[in-house]
This record gives C-alpha cells, structure tokens and sequence, in this order.
C-alpha cells in the first residue's frame, strides 16, 4: 500500500498528483508541519525524520525528499511517469529530476532571498536554469519531449508553488497550461485539502 503524508498546500501536493497520474490506489494520512507564518506544528504521526512533507510509505519502506520520491514511485511503476532502466530517456529524465533539486530549488530559493539582484553569481545560477527550461521546452510539450513524466511534475510544481519567482514567457504559459489540462492535476487538486 502507499501512504503519503500530506500537508495541504505544501510539496507534497505534488505527490499526490504524482498518485494520481500512476493510478495506483494510495491513502493521504493529513498532517501538520511548521509553516512559515508561525502557524502549524510538527506531527507525531509524521514517519519523516524531520516532521517535513513529503514522506512516502510504501510497502513499510520509507521515502522522503521529493526527488527521491518522484524516481522511487517511476521505478516501482514502471511506463507511468518515466523511462524504466535500460530504456531510452533514462538519462535526460534522472538528469532533470536532480536538475529539479539541485539547480532549481537553490535558483528559485536564491531569487526569493534577493541574491539574484544582489550576487552575480546567483543571478548567473537563475539564468542557466532559465535558459535550460526554455531550451527544453522548446524542442517538446514536456521536459522529455513528448512524454509527460515525474521530472515535469517536480519541474512545472514551481511554478505551480511560487510563479512570480519563476521564468516568465509565452512558453512557459503553456506549459503550465498543458499540465492544468491533465485530469490527474485535476483530481489532485481537489484532494490537496481534506
């Protein structure tokens, strides 16, 4: 069974419409986490090391942090939502979801601090992540061409979470414009809250 515990509105909304593009059935234990306003709390009931969201439970195996999350539930349901190994793709798509965590995050994190109007170097940052989402989105509807994939759950989840700390454009308008259109976004936003 899979068991995500969830905070509404939070990083793990996009786990759940992860769940709902694999079609698997799963269960959203709810719970509370710090936020950053002051409010919620940490939650006993939490599995995460840190009381953080996402945490994923699959068959008593624990999984947390998004890009671990997102390649875990590809390789446990193979042809859903990214190439299986030895399949081709398998590259660019474990490229992009580390791309995901490892240049995005930091670049969107940078930018929200002010570093970006600030430090060269962390302007630079934003505008290769910039660069490269155009690039890929120019050659494809999604990430990996025409193939939807976990990658663009996480990717376009960004923009989905922060837009006005994002890359502006026509093309990133549809983009997101494509993935609101997915039935499974759909039903996953209507399940983010209890």
């Amino acid at each position: 069974m899979l068991i995500l515990y969830h905070a509404p509105r939070s990083r793990s909304s996009r786990f759940v419409w992860l769940l709902e593009e694999i079609a698997e059935p799963y269960e959203i234990a709810y719970v509370t986490i710090p936020r950053m306003d002051g409010g919620g709390a940490p939650d006993a009931s939490n599995p995460h090391p840190d009381k953080k969201v996402p945490a994923l439970v699959h068959d008593d195996e624990l999984v947390t942090e998004s890009a671990a999350i997102a390649l875990y539930l590809s390789d446990a349901f193979p042809a859903k939502v990214g190439p299986a190994v030895g399949e081709p793709g398998r590259g660019a798509f474990l490229t992009w979801l580390a791309f995901y965590a490892g240049v995005m995050e930091p670049a969107i994190t940078a930018k929200w601090r002010g570093q970006t109007d600030a430090d060269p170097q962390a302007a630079a940052g934003y505008d290769a992540m910039e660069r490269r989402l155009r690039a890929a989105l120019a050659t494809g509807p999604y990430l990996l061409g025409e193939a939807f994939s976990a990658a663009d759950v996480l990717v376009s989840s960004g923009f989905h979470f922060a837009r006005e700390l994002m890359p502006m454009g026509a093309e990133f308008d549809a983009y997101l414009a494509r993935i609101a259109a997915r039935p499974a976004f759909q039903r996953a936003a209507a399940k983010d809250a209890p």
